[in-house]
């Protein structure tokens, strides 16, 4: 079964600074209907203006992904008592394991051109972890016309560790490209769109579409534009 998340009925959160769309309940946004999807809690497509930005704030007991699609992401954390300090772009991902507590700001990095990255949040498998970080770069090559491996519990592949029976892909595609997945038995999976158009199973999504699978034992993302697509293999 698939089904279609639209873009315009994410929730929306306009601030100025910061134009923000809700894939699940967030902040101010609430909808008993959209939680969230197993494990994955939250997915915040975001634009943030010139050298503005999120200041120094907590989290705790949760895995934080973000993947930046145009601009620069500029990332400060508390972890490790002088704490870290890093630009993403990109083809860039960091996750940071949020455990027993950090804080930590992000900014847009210019102060002429806007950023925009997806802020994803997946609920660890256990309570009170370490806190963490880690920042990787993926080769354009890595993922042009392929599903490319970007976080996972056991960090194979060379991808990001994440907390969670959780596998997080990315993928390039040209127009008429399409690609396969197999779910084992038991999984489900989340497909959004960053940005182009791809049929799944023959089903249309665009810009800012999500969809839900589950009880599917092939998915096949077909590229009907250039596109760049995020696919989360859940158990």
């Amino acid at each position: 079964m698939i089904t279609i998340r639209k873009s315009q009925d994410r929730g929306q959160a306009n601030h100025g600074w910061l134009n923000s769309s809700h894939s699940f309940s967030f902040g101010s946004y609430y909808d008993p209907a959209h939680m969230g999807f197993g494990p994955l809690r939250v997915i915040n497509d975001d634009h943030v203006e010139p050298g503005e930005g999120f200041g120094t704030h907590a989290h705790k007991d949760m895995e934080i992904i973000s993947y930046v699609l145009e601009g620069a992401l500029e990332h400060k954390d508390s972890i490790g008592g002088d704490g870290t300090h890093s630009v993403i772009r990109p083809g860039e991902v960091q996750r940071m394991t949020a455990g027993t507590g950090i804080r930590h700001s992000e900014f847009n990095h210019s102060k002429t051109d806007q950023v925009h990255f997806l802020q994803i949040w997946i609920e660890p498998d256990a309570k009170g972890l370490a806190p963490g970080y880690e920042q990787k770069t993926f080769a354009l090559n890595t993922r042009s016309d392929q599903l490319r491996l970007i976080a996972s519990k056991n960090a194979r592949s060379g991808s990001l560790t994440i907390h969670q029976d959780a596998d997080v892909y990315t993928a390039n595609l040209s127009k008429g490209a399409a690609v396969n997945h197999t779910l084992a038995e038991g999984r489900r999976v989340w497909v959004q769109v960053a940005n182009g158009a791809v049929a799944i199973n023959g089903k249309p999504i665009t810009t800012g579409d999500g969809a839900a699978i589950t009880d599917e034992l092939l998915i096949t993302l077909t590229a009907t534009k250039d596109s760049e697509v995020l696919l989360f293999d859940m158990a």
